[in-house]
């Protein structure tokens, strides 16, 4: 399967499949809020939804490029298991959006995690995304190649901008 996704489809595919992972989430984007998601009749921070899955044991990487904001703050001091269970890291030059599922399904594309871009908002409110929603095995194995290389550090070597870099993955 590789499946065109752009704007609200962002929500109904990619991000409603967060909840349903049994293993592993892995998260990349470049922008990060206080995204806010459908659950039931609720609506509930995606904090919430990270939280349960780490109760589960599923592992969750979150690699972005910045410190959120204070909305995202107090959400996030609202889930104690975040705090020791989120695999957490910081590369300012992280511009890629990058979700892997269970490692055998990848999304790639412009949606940050924010709720303008994958989130909720309305048709209104909501930017332009585009990207590709796969479990093509080639594809799924390069965007978590890449993913996993930040992660890694791989690139903190040689990076020239690490003046900027207020959390070193690699020092």
């Amino acid at each position: 399967m590789i499946k065109y996704i752009r704007d609200r489809e962002h929500y109904t595919e990619v991000l409603s499949r967060c909840e349903k992972v049994n293993h592993d989430l892995w998260i990349g984007t470049a922008d990060l809020k206080d995204l806010y998601v459908s659950s039931g009749k609720n609506v509930i921070p995606f904090l919430s939804v990270l939280d349960k899955l780490l109760k589960r044991g599923v592992e969750v990487r979150l690699l972005h490029a910045k410190e959120p904001g204070e909305n995202f703050r107090a959400d996030f001091d609202k889930y104690p298991g975040l705090w020791s269970k989120l695999e957490r890291k910081l590369c300012p030059r992280v511009h890629f959006k990058i979700m892997i599922f269970d490692c055998s399904v990848a999304y790639i594309g412009s949606a940050n995690l924010t709720g303008a871009g994958i989130g909720m908002k309305g048709d209104e409110n909501r930017n332009f995304e585009a990207g590709i929603l796969t479990d093509e095995p080639s594809l799924v194995d390069a965007a978590a190649d890449h993913l996993d290389s930040v992660w890694q550090g791989n690139h903190c070597a040689k990076c020239k901008r690490k003046d900027f870099c207020g959390d070193r993955i690699s020092k």
